[in-house]
């Protein structure tokens, strides 16, 4: 088993489908491969998160079902699902397919199923989804994550691996719970500072559930660190190292559309190489 100190530095770029043709999309998805990084997320929402609100989108789960077979080698996924937006068993079944979608030449799949219990309200009253509160979308996430995983034990064929869940999400008394309890990657956001107090808050609740805190990649979005001067854009590695620093392991850039600019993303993948190299 890994522990926190042995484990490999991951990049990963949250591809964001908005503002951008398909086809801008896909140049972007093979750009991202072929440059190296080790995991290309999407995000599930039905409108545009950043910019014109009601600028080009498209959809999480068919998208992932298209990259499962544009790529070759990275893992894919969503950061993050939201649980709201479909049955749990039917959920279950879309991951295990675009796991085997995924898988070449005989190995595992690579589908990490990135999973949250949901926030932008537009989605909800626009597709026709009950908004409810806060609380009762985490309750509803407590209840279907063990659903997913029975399923998954059901379905013939079976996964080509126990499928990787990445949580997302930094609530201390209930999301950091579910966390412990379910997943292999917990994603959040924040300065190092917010970051390691949610990595001591998680492992109290593995302490708590009986898990090894050590089972649980952790994972945060990179922001720039500022540059000496105002008009510097920032230094993504130095961003990357702070995190690093507190324990976190995978690193994510999001890029919005139409140009994708991969640049911060080059620029962590050689911080990667340089001073985390692979063994």
């Amino acid at each position: 088993m890994s522990t926190a100190a042995d484990r490999p530095v991951r990049i990963g770029a949250q591809l964001q489908p908005q503002h951008a043709s398909y086809a801008d999309i896909r140049r972007a998805c093979a750009r991202l491969e072929e440059a190296g990084v080790d995991v290309i997320f999407t995000w599930d929402h039905f409108y545009p998160l950043y910019g014109d609100p009601d600028g080009a989108h498209f959809e999480c789960w068919t998208m992932l079902g298209a990259w499962a077979e544009a790529t070759e080698r990275v893992e894919i996924g969503a950061l993050v699902t939201c649980n709201s937006y479909r049955n749990p068993q039917l959920l279950a079944d879309m991951a295990r397919t675009v796991d085997h979608m995924s898988a070449r030449d005989g190995g595992e799949g690579r589908l990490i199923l990135g999973i949250g219990s949901g926030w932008f309200e537009r989605d909800y009253t626009e597709y026709g989804f009950e908004f409810g509160t806060a609380g009762g979308r985490l309750d509803a996430l407590a209840r279907d994550l063990p659903l997913i995983e029975e399923r998954w034990a059901k379905l013939n064929p079976a996964p080509t691996r126990k499928i990787p869940v990445l949580i997302g999400g930094g609530g201390e008394r209930k999301t950091l719970r579910i966390v412990a309890e379910h997943a292999d990657i917990w994603h959040g956001f924040g300065d190092p500072e917010t970051v390691a107090r949610k990595h001591a808050v998680l492992d109290e609740w593995c302490a708590r559930v009986g898990r090894s805190p050590d089972e649980i990649e952790r994972s945060a979005g990179v922001s720039p660190r500022p540059g000496r001067f105002p008009e510097d854009v920032g230094d993504y590695a130095a961003g990357a190292q702070a995190l690093y620093d507190v324990g976190t392991r995978l690193f994510t850039v999001g890029l919005n559309g139409p140009d994708h600019d991969i640049g911060p993303i080059r620029d962590l993948l050689d911080w990667r190489d340089s001073h985390h190299p692979r063994g």
